[in-house]
């Protein structure tokens, strides 16, 4: 499932970003970067489950949040401002992750499903308003290349939690359980590099980048902690620098995040607290 789930946002980000951005470095006493937006959601008791992931649909102005638990709308879809719009439950069993592939005029949900049913263990696509596309349980799509064996060595796996990629082509894969990020190359799966200095205390469960693409956000759920990071610029990744970090309340365990490309906000997905928060850039 990790390797089509590699593959197949490989073949999704389908263009490259022309801008380029300079390396940020590490100075002491810098100032908060994001604060709560304590207005988001404006109804919280619509979470019922455990919500385990949120994407944000930057094309129609919308978040996503999949939730886990008996008798409850696998799928809940909410305004950026924080409204309750809609939600949806068929066809969707256990969702663990949530990915919104936006283009100049549209957009698709894709989930991924552990469930044990007939829906269940498979990649499923979706329009905004969770009509279902198609399902994906075997590599229906052409594989570009397909990397990772369970291990600790390069390019080996621990449990891949998360993947993101850059304007560079280059792919950021969280390698939870080896309290790492493993770095490849879009197209060919060359292996570019890790970062392991700045997760000696936890994993990394979620990495996204920021709308202007000069950090990585990376969720640490055990700690319970939001970490900052610095992206390199193309060539070097250099060493793992954390610029800031936003501490969450204990037991509240973030899980995946999702950045809203355009407004820079981000959304923490927590399956402690199961609740979904909210955090604004300050500039």
């Amino acid at each position: 499932m990790a390797g089509l789930l590699f593959g197949l946002l490989a073949l999704l980000w389908g263009t490259q970003v022309s801008e380029t951005f300079d390396y940020i470095p590490f100075w002491k006493g810098q100032q908060q970067m994001y604060k709560l937006d304590i207005g988001w959601p404006k109804i919280p008791e619509y979470f019922t489950g455990q919500t385990f992931c949120v994407a944000v649909d930057s094309v129609h102005g919308l978040v996503y949040v999949g939730q886990r638990g008996d008798n409850v709308p696998k799928v809940l879809v909410f305004s950026e401002e924080g409204y309750f719009l809609y939600s949806w439950n068929n066809t969707v069993e256990m969702p663990h992750g949530i990915f919104v592939l936006n283009t100049a005029t549209d957009s698709t949900v894709w989930i991924t499903d552990v469930g044990t049913g007939k829906y269940g263990h498979t990649v499923k696509q979706y329009n905004p308003s969770g009509k279902l596309l198609q399902v994906l349980g075997t590599p229906d799509y052409q594989e570009i290349w397909l990397t990772g064996t369970n291990g600790t060595g390069i390019g080996q796996f621990k449990i891949p939690h998360s993947v993101t990629l850059d304007p560079f082509g280059r792919v950021w894969v969280a390698d939870r359980d080896n309290k790492r990020i493993q770095v490849f190359d879009k197209v060919t799966g060359e292996w570019l590099g890790s970062w392991s200095s700045c997760f000696s205390e936890d994993g990394p469960y979620s990495v996204r980048f920021t709308a202007n693409y000069k950090y990585l956000i990376v969720a640490q759920l055990n700690i319970n902690r939001l970490a900052i990071v610095a992206a390199p610029p193309v060539g070097s990744i250099r060493d793992c620098v954390i610029v800031n970090t936003i501490q969450l309340a204990d037991e509240t365990k973030p899980h995946l995040l999702d950045v809203d490309m355009k407004s820079g906000a981000i959304y923490v997905a927590e399956i402690g607290a199961q609740q979904v928060q909210k955090y604004i850039p300050l500039s």
